[in-house]
């Protein structure tokens, strides 16, 4: 009798136990939160493009996306709830995890990603495979490759080669970016970009860097008269990728894993062409808003080049081996 008893015991472990591995490795919601406006924002719009896309191949795989901070978890914060599992994606400008590892500074490293086409070769490198390493050693798997080409505004002057930021108290977004420009003689304000509006509308700051994007979707040309576009080279390039929990991410299935790469090539390909389109929209609001609109020339471009190559990029070199090693990854990409 207790033979039999052990026997039906072992088949309804066995039997329970199936039904738990052929579950769904995610059969809750996976919340989605970021900073930008819903259905206007690049960032919202290519999440979008995301979720599609994983639904048509895993109907199972709900989503629900928490646009312009409605999750109540501020752009900063969404770092520690990705690395503590409370939150399963976000939207990241992945300058905002220098506070983790300042080793996320490469991903803006002035000068070193001119143009969407470089950001493109940059993915399947041994760069993007260390990045990777970086971001899943901070608790965090990096989805897509979604790079923004940022540009200069300012309220009182054109801002051209490094002498002309000198005086300017400034918004750069990154340590190392923030470094060359004191070395030209600007003062600068680490924020995050929800809060450049209000700044330069209350005299915190009278410049700014920040993705073109980010210019149109919050009205930015609103409170500067000045632009200096990225038309053919950007000195300011950031990955704010759509970026997953890696608790949750090791909690997917391989082939849910395959299904989110290849939702993630889809949303990179309609990034990338929105980004093209990006700059142009930019140069046609502050147009339209009665701004000055400047193109930074090759050679105000190499002045700046030049200064990074002697603030910005050892500096960096010199935090760590991995920050060295990432560099010369990166700079390894022609």
């Amino acid at each position: 009798m207790k033979t039999v008893r052990s026997l039906r015991g072992t088949l309804a472990a066995t039997l329970a136990l199936g039904l738990i591995a052929g579950a769904p490795a995610f059969a809750q919601e996976i919340k989605i939160s970021h900073q930008w406006k819903a259905n206007v924002d690049g960032r919202d719009r290519a999440t979008r493009v995301f979720v599609d896309e994983v639904a048509k191949k895993d109907p199972s795989i709900k989503f629900r996306i928490y646009p312009a901070q409605s999750l109540g978890i501020k752009p900063l914060a969404q770092l520690d709830a990705l690395q503590n599992g409370s939150l399963e994606m976000a939207v990241v400008p992945m300058s905002y995890a220098v506070g983790k590892a300042q080793e996320f500074s490469i991903i803006i490293m002035p000068g070193t990603v001119p143009t969407l086409d470089h950001a493109m070769k940059l993915r399947g490198t041994p760069f993007q495979a260390k990045l990777q390493e970086l971001a899943e050693k901070n608790g965090m798997r990096i989805v897509t490759w979604w790079w923004t080409p940022g540009a200069f505004a300012s309220k009182d002057r054109e801002v051209t080669g490094p002498k002309s930021v000198d005086g300017l108290k400034m918004r750069a977004a990154d340590p190392t970016f923030e470094s060359m420009l004191k070395s030209a003689g600007a003062s600068v304000v680490n924020m995050p970009s929800t809060e450049i509006y209000p700044s330069l509308q209350s005299g915190v700051i009278n410049a700014t860097l920040t993705s073109a994007e980010t210019f149109v979707s919050m009205r930015l040309y609103e409170q500067t008269k000045y632009a200096t576009v990225p038309s053919q080279r950007a000195l300011w390039m950031l990955l704010q990728p759509l970026v997953m929990s890696k608790q949750h991410w090791d909690k997917l299935t391989p082939a849910q894993k395959k299904i989110f790469e290849e939702a993630a090539a889809k949303s990179d390909a309609y990034f990338l062409g929105l980004q093209r389109e990006a700059v142009d929209k930019m140069e046609e609001a502050y147009k339209k808003a009665g701004a000055k609109v400047h193109e930074m020339s090759p050679a105000e471009f190499d002045q700046w080049v030049a200064l990074a190559k002697t603030t910005a990029w050892p500096e960096f070199a010199a935090k760590s081996p991995m920050a060295k090693e990432l560099l010369d990854l990166l700079l390894a990409v022609k």
